[in-house]
């Protein structure tokens, strides 16, 4: 085991800004659609483009960004992510079309990729065993507050136009930021890498990218193209070259190579129970803030910056449970972790009945109530969700499984907007007035709230956790993390 380095607590919010960071750009351009829709003339299916394509890109290279930082050093690909990350946070605040913006969020999201994954390594490699249950839980607080700003933020830099830059400054913020994080970071983050340098197995980078893509696109944009053959046949075929790819991936760990994806992981039940657990929350996150997003602002008519304000009770609530919850957490474990996906499903049933029950009659005032329930709900669950999953991981596995859990996360939430949004728009359909816009909101809450009830079931199938860490009670030595030597 190495000393910890003296120097962590003034890393970690080094760390920390990339989290927060790709999280805000992910959820920032929810409460930027209707400008976008104004200024650029951007049609629905660039509008999902510009919302789902960076999610595609962020989960399409987390992997492989995961198995860079092994290869280069955790530290090199962290500044290389932030550099690029800013100038293509740049480059979509000065588009001009919405084809630019697109290719930019895109560029955005691969970049993302880069510097995001090199933070739990770097956790492991600064902080001892004791103390990195704590780091990995703000990991998921910055998450979860990333989220909530680029609603609450997002909207006030919006309605504040300012320069008369109208939707600009969301994507334009990330400059000076992005500059200070870089500067920091090339003066605290400690130099090294993975003891075992290994290869980048680049049939796997291709076959997983591929099998992501494949099934993501028809997602985002085939129902507003009619769901053409090409949707149905890419849509298809995403499952085949995924399978393929998982048993190559299978061939090549036999062999004694390097595959990106190492299938040794989904043996730990923590582990692949861990997953699927995150794969239902993130879905359940993204697409209630992206459904609620418009409910209040092209249902009940709030402007970019009311419906931003409407956010920050959820924001503050969600901070303070994250922060405060852990003691709860520690003694009560999964049984506080369903729990809090329970308060969850509750605000969203809440909403739901609000939706049925009072139709063209619904007020920001009915709606707050619930939003702070699942405000309250979300960020006691989501800041123990990273360490839950990576409990049963060995530590030279730690890079690969950190990629796959951030993929996971992202590809959920990208899943989740483009079909429960799909439901939505459906939903939907010509109507405009705030009926038509209830009852879209009503028909995604039915189905988030079965998440949730998905959510407090599969807390019960995880091993039980012990009180001072993240690692499961009697687990053998395959699920028992231990520090790791080099950045």
């Amino acid at each position: 085991m190495t000393t910890p380095d003296p120097r962590r607590w003034l890393i970690l919010p080094v760390i920390l800004s990339a989290t927060f960071m790709a999280s805000f750009d992910f959820n920032v351009v929810n409460v930027a659609a209707p400008s976008l829709q104004e200024d650029l003339h951007a049609g629905q299916a660039a509008l999902e483009l510009v919302i789902g394509g960076y999610a595609f890109a962020y989960a399409a290279g987390l992997v492989t960004g995961g198995r860079l930082g092994d290869i280069f050093g955790y530290r090199n690909m962290f500044l290389i992510g932030m550099g690029t990350f800013t100038l293509a946070s740049l480059l979509c605040g000065i588009a001009q079309t919405p084809g630019q913006l697109v290719v930019a969020r895109l560029l955005q999201g691969i970049t993302a990729a880069a510097m995001a994954p090199q933070g739990i390594s770097l956790i492991q490699a600064v902080f001892d065993q004791s103390e990195r249950p704590k780091a990995l839980s703000w990991l998921g607080v910055m998450y979860g507050l990333g989220g909530v700003a680029g609603q609450v933020l997002g909207g006030l830099l919006i309605a504040g136009d300012l320069f008369g830059w109208a939707w600009r400054p969301i994507f334009l913020v990330n400059v000076p930021v992005g500059v200070i994080a870089l500067v920091f970071a090339a003066r605290l983050l400690p130099r090294g890498r993975a003891e075992k340098r290994p290869k980048l197995d680049p049939v796997g980078v291709v076959g997983i990218s591929l099998a992501l893509g494949l099934a993501l696109a028809p997602l985002i944009i085939g129902r507003t193209e009619g769901w053409p053959l090409w949707a149905w046949i890419s849509l298809v075929a995403s499952v085949p070259v995924m399978a393929l790819t998982l048993v190559y991936e299978g061939g090549l760990s036999r062999k004694g190579g390097q595959p990106l994806l190492d299938l040794s992981l989904f043996r730990s039940r923590t582990f692949s129970v861990g997953l699927v657990i995150n794969v239902a929350f993130m879905a359940t996150f993204s697409s209630f803030m992206f459904s609620t997003t418009l409910l209040l602002q092209s249902g009940l008519g709030l402007s970019a910056r009311e419906a931003g304000l409407a956010f920050g009770p959820f924001a503050v609530l969600s901070m303070l449970s994250s922060i405060y919850g852990r003691p709860f957490i520690a003694k009560y474990k999964n049984k506080a972790l369903a729990f809090g996906s329970g308060v969850v499903g509750l605000g969203m049933l809440a909403l739901a009945l609000e939706t049925q029950s009072l139709g063209a009659d619904l007020s920001i005032g009915y709606v707050m109530g619930p939003l702070c329930l699942v405000g309250l709900g979300f960020g006691f669950v989501l800041p123990s969700l990273i360490g839950t999953v990576l409990a049963g991981v060995r530590p030279h596995q730690m890079g690969i499984a950190s990629g796959v859990l951030t993929t996971t996360q992202q590809f959920s939430g990208a899943t989740g907007i483009a079909a429960l949004g799909a439901v939505y728009f459906t939903t939907l359909g010509s109507g405009h007035g705030l009926t038509d816009y209830a009852h879209a909101s009503r028909s995604v809450l039915w189905i988030t709230f079965g998440l949730c009830a998905v959510l407090v079931a599969l807390f019960a199938l995880l091993p039980r956790l012990t009180a001072d860490r993240t690692a499961p009670q009697g687990a053998g030595a395959a699920d028992r993390p231990a520090a790791k030597s080099a950045a």
